[in-house]
């Protein structure tokens, strides 16, 4: 069975591989991952605060005066808390590079055009193959605009595209307004690859303490859904790669996110669960699929429930969503 695919330039044996997460701190995890079968390795990212942190010679241990400025210092991790510091993640880079012979994706995390940037280009140097921008950002201002938004996100990526030479994929999250517009933004000015969607964790509220507290869930399969649409409104309408992440836990989940347009499928939540080799698990249960249903190669399944073909997706999304609304039954 050809499982083969095309992601960011690179020719795959398959779409598989772990998305951005703590696995790859551990350089014998990263192995066991590619004895699985991954088909790259995604690090998970490096922070704008902690290079800007960094730059300012930690400015945690600085005396604030302002006490404004002091409380929100305190919103953030302290330096120790991240696994990872900027020159130890270049360095680990280098350590996984050697270690495995499969694409190595970086990733940054960040939200303004600033120096942190350059980092792009140091992640290139020290061997990432590939670079993932994940443009985390919660707009909270009642005067911020939709376009400053859209706008600081372009800037951003444009910016990276011009200092490295190595491909460079978008983490995108699904809220703005008219996203198939901000994807083709994305896709002109030389985005390799979009990725969706990148998983907010949303805060709780400990009303005892009265204190905010993190609250992290591991995604499952119902998350997929929102991504199957999407990939199906995109797929066949851009240049870049699509890569779907969030949601995907068994076979048929990675079926349904390929059949939507799919080029590659990054899992985690399930890898934590389950351990790395689940990977050669699934890419086998997926096989076994294709030849049950007489298919020959990924590429006769990519795409074949997108929405190209259908003359108006506008009339489609409506008449599925009226559908939907019509069909409860008690």
């Amino acid at each position: 069975m050809d499982l083969s695919t095309s992601y960011l330039g690179f020719t795959l044996p398959h779409p598989f591989m772990p998305g951005a997460s703590p696995m790859v701190d551990d350089l014998d995890t990263v192995r066991r991952l590619e004895d699985a079968g991954a088909a790259a390795i995604v690090m998970h990212s490096l922070f704008e605060e902690q290079i800007t942190l960094e730059q300012l010679g930690t400015i945690h241990h600085m005396d604030a005066h302002a006490e404004s400025f002091a409380e929100a210092l305190s919103y953030f991790p302290q330096p120790d808390a991240y696994a990872l510091g900027p020159d130890a993640y270049l360095d680990q880079v280098r350590r996984i590079k050697a270690a495995v012979n499969v694409p190595v994706i970086a990733s940054l995390n960040g939200t303004t055009p600033a120096g942190w940037l350059k980092y792009a280009r140091l992640m290139q140097e020290a061997g990432a193959d590939a670079l993932e921008l994940n443009v985390y950002y919660v707009a909270t201002g009642v005067g911020e605009a939709a376009a400053s938004v859209e706008g600081r996100l372009l800037e951003i990526v444009g910016t990276v595209k011009r200092d490295v030479r190595i491909p460079v994929a978008v983490k995108l999250s699904p809220f703005f307004s008219a996203f198939a517009h901000m994807a083709h933004e994305l896709d002109g000015i030389g985005a390799d690859g979009l990725i969706i969607f990148n998983r907010f964790y949303q805060p709780d509220i400990d009303v005892d303490e009265l204190a905010v507290v993190p609250s992290l869930r591991l995604s499952d399969s119902s998350e997929l859904l929102l991504r199957l649409r999407w990939l199906a409104i995109l797929s066949g309408r851009l240049r870049a790669s699509l890569a779907v992440t969030g949601g995907v836990h068994t076979a048929l989940d990675a079926i349904k996110a390929v059949m939507s347009g799919a080029h590659a499928v990054q899992m985690v939540s399930a890898l934590l669960e389950r351990g790395p080799a689940y990977l050669e698990h699934i890419r086998g249960e997926m096989v076994a699929w294709m030849e049950e249903h007489e298919y020959e190669s990924l590429a006769q399944m990519r795409g074949s429930m997108s929405l190209e073909r259908c003359p108006d997706p506008a009339a489609f999304e409506r008449a599925n969503y009226m559908r939907v609304l019509q069909s409860y039954r008690r």
